[in-house]
């Protein structure tokens, strides 16, 4: 019998950038493709079993993290990374026909999106009113129902080319032409995918005490190891003021004797650590590696310190003499 097509989430409806990230994953043009209205409930559904993974944004190159994703794969069922994606990231100003850029008075868009094209906006609508958005698409959508409560949507050019009763008012409006977002393919724990050598680790690592010199204590973790930090991020738990946890992404993959050593410190420190996956980078890009913190160093180190012990324990079974001889 075929096996069964895989299902995946995205943040929708049709058309997002989240949607462009997932079908960048070999089977999506054949698996069964589920929009969802939100990150939490995309994550819902993988947790619960009705999704096999979720596509959802973590990170943007003018923005940063996207604080929605943080905070709902840090907590909660355990989940795993196990792809990235990235794509470039343009937009284009929507409105219904008839309507001229002089006559907008609100415009609506996704929060990461509207940041991207606040100077634009203010110089060529300046004082309009923002409507957040849950997806670009969905604000560019919205136009399309009877009495919209905006005037105009900030949306991928996809979304404005795929539907006939939306008007492209201008192209290009972000303030950044080089803008990506990284997006983040998202499981049930399982079998880890295979390094790769060009390979990203992420955990969440929870301040286990308001101490000068802890997020230090943390960082040299990584450091002793030369294990190279991409991305370092913080966000409160939402237990009390002041109480955070660390979002990082590490370059290398688990399977690397730095980087499980690495861990391996930061859960002494902090054994609430969240493990979130290991996986290939998007770019391909493979790390500088310090020769003394190798794979093949690692096994001498452990080699060099397992011959000490075994020669301890042997001559601990010796029967030393002390006394001098008459």
């Amino acid at each position: 019998m075929p096996a069964s097509r895989p299902t995946y989430t995205f943040l929708g409806p049709e058309g997002t950038f989240t949607e462009a990230a997932l079908m960048q994953v070999p089977d999506a043009a054949q698996a069964v493709r589920i929009p969802s209205s939100n990150v939490n409930t995309a994550l819902d559904k993988v947790r619960d079993g009705s999704a096999d993974a979720a596509m959802v944004p973590i990170e943007n190159s003018v923005e940063g993290g996207v604080t929605a994703t943080l905070d709902a794969i840090a907590t909660g069922q355990e989940l795993r990374i196990i792809r990235e994606a990235l794509v470039p990231i343009s937009f284009v100003l929507v409105a219904r026909p008839g309507v001229e850029i002089s006559q907008i008075r609100r415009v609506s868009t996704h929060g990461h999106a509207w940041a991207q094209c606040r100077l634009w906006v203010d110089a060529n609508i300046p004082g309009v009113e923002y409507i957040p958005g849950s997806s670009t698409a969905a604000a560019a959508m919205g136009l399309l129902e009877d009495n919209p409560h905006y005037d105009a949507a900030i949306c991928a050019p996809i979304v404005a080319a795929e539907q006939p009763g939306l008007h492209v008012l201008a192209e290009n409006i972000g303030d950044n032409p080089g803008a990506v977002t990284r997006f983040v393919l998202v499981s049930r724990p399982g079998v880890l995918p295979a390094r790769t050598g060009a390979d990203k680790t992420t955990v969440v690592v929870p301040l286990p005490e308001d101490r000068p010199g802890a997020l230090m204590e943390i960082l040299d973790q990584f450091a002793t190891r030369g294990v190279n930090l991409s991305r370092i991020e913080s966000r409160p738990t939402g237990q009390y003021l002041g109480h955070y946890f660390f979002s990082i992404d590490a370059d290398g993959h688990v399977a690397d004797a730095r980087v499980a050593d690495a861990l391996a410190g930061l859960h002494r420190i902090s054994p609430a650590t969240r493990f979130l996956g290991s996986y290939g980078r998007a770019d391909a890009q493979r790390p500088v590696v310090p020769p003394h913190t190798s794979d093949e160093a690692f096994r001498a180190a452990h080699a060099w310190v397992g011959e000490i012990l075994a020669g301890e324990t042997l001559g601990s079974g010796m029967t030393v003499n002390a006394s001098p001889t008459a």
